[in-house]
């Protein structure tokens, strides 16, 4: 069973975590007897249930590359404003 990455499990809900874990633990023992056909089917179940917090993830990269591109532009724009204070 392939696991999400560490950002991904942070931003799950607790009832999502919950059944991620037991999704994941019920795809581990199906591994262990040898039922690859029955944990694809499970590991498919853990990709959607992880495609919530994957977006989520993604709405926090993009905020965060605004505030830096805002954060960039009020810097350009003081830089700018102090050149020509000294003209």
């Amino acid at each position: 069973m392939r696991h999400c990455s560490v950002q991904v499990r942070g931003l799950l809900t607790r009832d999502e975590l919950d059944r991620y874990n037991a999704l994941m633990e019920v795809g581990s023992f199906l591994e262990s007897q040898s039922r690859y056909d029955l944990a694809y089917t499970v590991q498919k179940e853990v990709d959607l249930l992880i495609q919530p917090a994957i977006e989520r993830l993604k709405d926090k990269g993009r905020e965060r590359d605004r505030a830096t591109q805002e954060y960039l532009d009020a810097k350009r724009l003081a830089l700018i404003e102090d050149e020509e204070d000294e003209d």
